[in-house]
């Protein structure tokens, strides 16, 4: 077709020093903390934006962008509803996959694990700092259910709006944080000729719960 371009010929060749298992941090968190600090330091727009990958009770995927909103040693936490698509999914199948597309660094982070439910102290904590136009629209909207028109999310936002008389909004019961606890957490720099360095923190129970550390081919 004219003036589309050819995907095929599409590719920029990376230059990096690469990414070497002497490079790595002790601990999958320490060497997340690293990149992730590269990505806010390079100025990378939503640097917390990560794919969430879901499958329902058939196998069937699923994925979306959201915003990671915190993580620690436990794994990484992202609010949603619980009645939207991936919280139904997750109800039936806890387990997701992320990645951090950080392409101005040649880089990406893939993590996969079981999720689970913050707790409704932790939820209140993720819903308390958010705008109120945020809340308005998380409690206004039946996320991933079909509406008739924006018209209509509007007004029901309006009307939410008009009755809370600019109160503070309780955090909805249907809406919450997940947690994806992490069995891998892959660090994957691009490279030169398409030799892209990949290694992966792999949990391994039977040294109690420790962690090992693999390189996998491109």
């Amino acid at each position: 077709m004219d003036g589309v371009p050819d995907l095929s010929r599409m590719r920029r060749d990376y230059e990096t020093r690469g990414l070497r298992e002497d490079d790595l941090a002790p601990t999958w968190v320490e060497q997340f903390d690293r990149w992730f600090a590269d990505a806010v330091a390079a100025e990378l727009p939503e640097p917390n934006a990560v794919v969430v990958a879901t499958a329902d009770a058939d196998g069937a995927p699923d994925a979306r962008i959201v915003l990671v909103k915190g993580y620690d040693e436990h794994g990484f936490v992202f609010v949603t509803s619980y009645a939207s698509a991936k919280g139904a999914q997750l109800a039936v199948n806890p387990r997701a996959a992320l990645v951090f597309p950080w392409h101005a660094l040649q880089r990406q982070v893939r993590v996969t694990g079981r999720v689970e439910r913050v707790g409704p102290t932790a939820s209140d904590d993720l819903w308390d700092p958010r705008p109120r136009g945020a809340q308005l629209a998380a409690a206004a909207s039946l996320q991933s259910t079909p509406v008739d028109s924006r018209e209509e999310l509007v007004e029901r936002l309006r009307r939410l709006d008009a009755d809370t008389h600019g109160e503070k909004l309780p955090r909805p019961e249907v809406w919450g944080g997940y947690r994806v606890v992490p069995d891998t957490v892959e660090f994957w720099q691009g490279g030169a000729d398409r030799l892209h360095d990949r290694l992966r923190f792999v949990r391994d129970d039977a040294e109690g719960g420790g962690w090992v550390v693999q390189r996998l081919a491109p």
